[in-house]
């Protein structure tokens, strides 16, 4: 499995090299999970016990609501990141919000107590924490600046930039609500655009 998993190592060797004996201990703690599109894996009021990284696929963060279209849909990960409800992760408390995934997707996770091991026994545990957490505030904060400081449209427009993609993957009900507008004003931003 390890060199299934050479994508991650990667990833990680980006920031800092990972020596073989601290990688065959981090990747010997990884499961693979192959979810199908709209699977909610991680449920309002469940403990997040797993920090993942997705190899492909698109996770949703969302509030639920009574009324699926009254739902809140406040992040999006993509393949190549880190993935997890971070806050309920580190208190291990009941998350307030659930994971959903918006196409087939393929996550290698890793459990919370297996973690607390890699930080306790190599020398990159802490670095591969340090990355997760950065990652996890970084899509917190772009999402508050972004609601603060620009219009819908500029929402709508830097959600595609970097991935001009997944406007086919990700549904305009779940785009209105990340942007923070009805379906029929994403409509009319759509019509000015085009």
């Amino acid at each position: 499995m390890t060199s299934e998993l050479q994508f991650i190592r990667n990833y990680i060797e980006e920031i800092a090299h990972i020596s073989d004996t601290d990688w065959d201990n981090f990747s010997a703690r990884l499961q693979k999970k192959e979810l199908t599109k709209k699977t909610v894996f991680l449920k309002e009021g469940a403990v997040e016990n797993h920090i993942s990284f997705i190899q492909q696929g698109v996770v949703r963060f969302y509030i639920p609501k009574e009324f699926k279209e009254h739902e809140v849909t406040f992040g999006f990960c993509f393949q190549n990141q880190f993935v997890s409800a971070y806050d309920s992760f580190l208190t291990q408390k009941p998350s307030l919000y659930e994971l959903e995934t918006l196409a087939d997707t393929t996550l290698y996770s890793m459990s919370y107590t297996d973690l607390q091991e890699v930080y306790k026994t190599t020398q990159i545990g802490n670095l591969i924490g340090r990355l997760t957490a950065e990652r996890l505030f970084y899509i917190k904060s772009k999402r508050e600046q972004s609601l603060l400081n620009e219009t819908p449209e500029q929402r709508y427009l830097n959600l595609f930039k970097e991935r001009p993609e997944l406007i086919h993957v990700i549904p305009l009900k779940y785009v209105s609500s990340y942007i923070g507008v009805t379906p029929q004003a994403l409509s009319r931003i759509r019509k000015r655009i085009t």
